[in-house]
């Protein structure tokens, strides 16, 4: 989400007591009598809405993203973050909820470590630290570090401060004789040169090594320039929110350790990047779109590596621009084939359905279906709900699934919906910003070999390859 400093199925089913009744799609705007109750859930025939669990008294502000690791889940929160047990995805439940405000709370886990981004400038590092502006110099903000061996007891080991905080954070696991270490690829934005630890240009990322022996020295070891020419220098004269943002440092990068590269959405561009040495990060080649992208959000690879899925948070994920106004192409994901480094267009992807004036709805965070031979992906749309999406021809995707809710009436307007929807060991988890954690199950002949598919690890932001019965650790 920023913070300041198409095609798809031919009808939609209302589930109202049980009974499933078709609605047509309408390329008109988008009318009341077309728009579901607030909390009323509306979804595909092939989804099942398996559970909803409310978010912890003790987090008073929005849910963020997910981290999975085992039977566990680890949700993010404005004010914190939760482990919830998902050993049995019907009886989900909450473990523990660690109250340590610092948004966005981004989540990552490895081995015992769990990683929150903290792009909320402090007055100090710690859980009771409060709000105080960049333009202090004593001013915190950067990356928390937990140990949850304990799921009942998460204890906090370190803090790392990088420069402009962390917005997003990606892990990169070492290799060969590195393997005792992960780095942190931190992504953040919005440089001022009021701000003494975030001064313009700021056209790079900051990289944290992690001793997973030794948590607590956990340090920036290289801040890599990605953008020594300061980037796409954006269209401050275009009108809001069309216009294309300048690129101060990236959004969002998604790893593919086992490739040796990533992806990276940095605001006005998006970019492809050798990891192989994961110290020294090299871009080796860069997209634009001023015509339709506002905002580059985040990245996805294609399980071959041979695509990568761009998006675009128009309006910052505050705004209503899934409608007849705004159009298709805007606010959507953008679908790259990758051959060698050379990234070609071949087609934009948005949610079919309008959503009511009140509903921020744009494209967001999502993962891979592990399908063999298949490209398919679930992903948010904030409070446009949760999609599925086959995009194995790239110039034709197409939703196969979906799930949503009228407009959330439990916060003000343009604050609601799905911040993350992904994939993991057969069942679709979704983080609602105030309506908790849900748990959905998809059952389709194009996803059903998906369901044999088991992980030990899964951050979104690290992508894991997968085949048919495989196992994957991490």
């Amino acid at each position: 989400m920023f913070t300041p400093r198409g095609k798809g199925l031919t009808g939609r089913f209302l589930i109202v007591a049980g009974v499933a009744a078709a609605l047509s799609l309408s390329t008109m705007p988008a009318q009341a009598a077309d728009i579901p109750a607030p909390g009323e859930i509306v979804m595909s025939q092939n989804i099942e809405h398996v559970t909803n669990v409310a978010k912890p008294a003790a987090l008073a502000d929005i849910n963020t993203d997910i981290a999975f690791q085992g039977d566990y889940a680890y949700v993010g929160n404005y004010s914190g973050f939760s482990i919830y047990d998902i050993k049995h995805p019907k009886r989900t439940s909450v473990v523990s909820s660690v109250v340590c405000p610092g948004g966005q709370m981004d989540m990552a886990v490895y081995g015992n470590l769990l990683f929150g981004a903290v792009d909320s400038s402090r007055n100090n590092d710690s859980c009771s630290s409060t709000s105080q502006s960049a333009a202090n110099k004593n001013s915190w903000e950067g990356v928390r570090i937990f140990d949850v061996s304990d799921k009942k007891n998460p204890k906090y080991v370190k803090a790392v401060e990088t420069n402009c905080g962390s917005h997003t954070l990606t892990l990169v696991p070492g290799k060969g004789a590195d393997r005792s270490n992960v780095y942190v690829y931190v992504s953040s934005y919005g440089p001022n040169d009021s701000f003494p630890d975030c001064r313009t240009p700021h056209d790079k990322i900051s990289i944290i090594k992690v001793p997973l022996a030794k948590p607590a020295d956990a340090a920036v070891v290289s801040t890599p320039v990605l953008f020594p020419d300061g980037g796409n220098p954006g269209e401050p004269d275009k009108q809001y929110p069309y216009r294309t943002s300048a690129t101060t440092g990236c959004h969002d990068i998604t790893s593919y350790p086992e490739k040796d590269i990533a992806a990276g959405a940095c605001m006005g561009e998006g970019i492809l990047m050798d990891i192989s040495d994961p110290v020294n990060p090299k871009v080796t080649s860069t997209v634009r779109d001023d015509e339709n992208f506002a905002f580059w959000h985040s990245a996805t690879f294609n399980n071959e590596g041979t695509k990568v899925i761009f998006t675009d948070e128009l309006g910052g994920g505050g705004a209503a621009t899934c409608n007849e106004a705004i159009g298709p192409n805007r606010g959507a994901n953008a679908y790259y084939d990758l051959s060698g480094t050379t990234l070609t267009f071949r087609s934009y992807f948005k949610i079919p359905r309008h959503q009511a004036d009140t509903e921020n709805c744009v494209a967001h965070n999502g993962s891979l279906i592990p399908v063999k031979g298949k490209d398919i992906m679930v992903q948010a749309w904030y409070q446009g709900g949760i999609s599925v999406v086959d995009f194995t021809d790239s110039a034709n995707p197409r939703e196969i699934a979906f799930f949503e809710r009228g407009p959330d009436n439990t916060a003000p307007a343009l604050s609601g919906g799905f911040w993350s929807a992904y994939y993991y060991n057969g069942y679709i988890y979704g983080s609602d910003f105030n309506l908790g954690f849900d748990v959905l199950r998809i059952n389709d002949p194009l996803t059903n070999q998906a369901k044999s598919v088991k992980m030990d690890i899964f951050n979104a932001q690290t992508q894991p390859s997968y085949g048919h019965g495989a196992n994957h650790g991490g």
